[in-house]
């Protein structure tokens, strides 16, 4: 029988105190980093749904589909439910997208490799050209969300965005230490046996379909989460949420921080960003470029991501 496993790790401790410092600093840091680390751990949110697909066997390039569901699930909420609690936007956002991964989940699990990863991004795709020629929902301009309160008080400025960094730090690392306990739990484990060798799986009497639609909507549920969040953050939505190269840069994320451990997405989500800020500020006409070169050096000389940096100075320490 299949379990989670709720025993405590030293992970885990690692992960709350990372929390508590991030928490810490929220005050400290100047609002432009808060923003960038908002957005950073955002996206990280994402990458883990196309983590724990990788460690199936299974790649995903349309997990945008799932980001853009749950960040026009906030925005459509907030302008035509009048919902404006944070916490309540992110929950329909969230429930909206693990609805649509039922549905979807249903046919895409019955497809590996190639197939598996161009029918992910046809569905993204397809949501991206509803979007963009719906007039109703602002076209290729998307609209904008309306500035969220969290349990009755509406904050202003600075304090905002301050409070949506610390509201994502809080979620970031309830979902960190969440994963982290299924990735070492047995179905966490029976997940990589999947990729290894199917029919190995199925003589244990388990479902590897049944495995790997449950790894596709935890995917798509913590997927819109991330979504949610960056358009409550950025305050906008727009069709771009479900384009492809959306999806290739949460792969890309994915590779550059590894498949390791849990804590690499969160690695790699926010090197990525320093990156791409800084690629911007200092070559704004070629930044594209400086970008590509600076991910395609680390995944070349770090072909199992920077988490192997840890595994590294892990050996070298315990052989010392």
């Amino acid at each position: 029988m299949l379990r989670l496993n709720f025993k405590s790790s030293p992970t885990e401790p690692a992960l709350l105190l990372a929390a508590v410092v991030f928490t810490v600093s929220g005050w400290l840091i100047p609002a432009w980093l808060a923003f960038l680390l908002t957005l950073a751990f955002s996206k990280a949110l994402v990458v883990l749904g196309v983590v724990v697909q990788m460690r199936a066997g299974l790649v995903s390039f349309g997990q945008a589909l799932f980001y853009c569901i749950g960040g026009y699930g906030v925005g459509l909420a907030s302008q035509y439910l009048g919902v404006g609690d944070a916490f309540a936007l992110l929950a329909l956002g969230t429930l909206s997208a693990i609805l649509l991964a039922l549905v979807c989940g249903w046919l895409l699990t019955r497809y590996r490799e190639i197939f598996y990863a161009m029918l992910t991004l046809a569905l993204s795709m397809i949501l991206y050209g509803v979007l963009v020629k719906s007039s109703v929902l602002g076209s290729t301009d998307g609209f904008n969300v309306a500035a969220p309160s969290f349990l009755g008080w509406v904050p202003e400025g600075d304090a905002r965005k301050r409070t949506l960094y610390l509201l994502t730090v809080l979620v970031a690392a309830a979902v960190a230490v969440g994963f982290h306990r299924f990735m070492v739990s047995s179905l966490g484990r029976v997940t990589e046996a999947v990729r290894e060798n199917e029919i190995r799986v199925e003589y244990l009497g388990l479902s590897p379909q049944r495995i790997l639609f449950t790894n596709y909507v935890v995917a798509a549920g913590v997927s819109a989460l991330g979504g949610g969040l960056t358009a409550l953050a950025t305050g906008h939505i727009d069709p771009d949420m479900a384009f492809w190269t959306t999806s290739g840069e949460f792969v890309s994320i994915a590779i550059l921080g590894g498949t390791g451990h849990v804590v690499a997405p969160f690695i790699g989500a926010v090197v990525f960003s320093v990156i791409r800020t800084f690629a911007i500020q200092e070559a704004p006409n070629t930044w594209q470029m400086a970008l590509g070169a600076i991910l395609l050096a680390l995944i070349l000389f770090l072909p199992k991501g920077l988490w192997s940096l840890v595994g590294r100075y892990a050996k070298r320490k315990v052989a010392a």
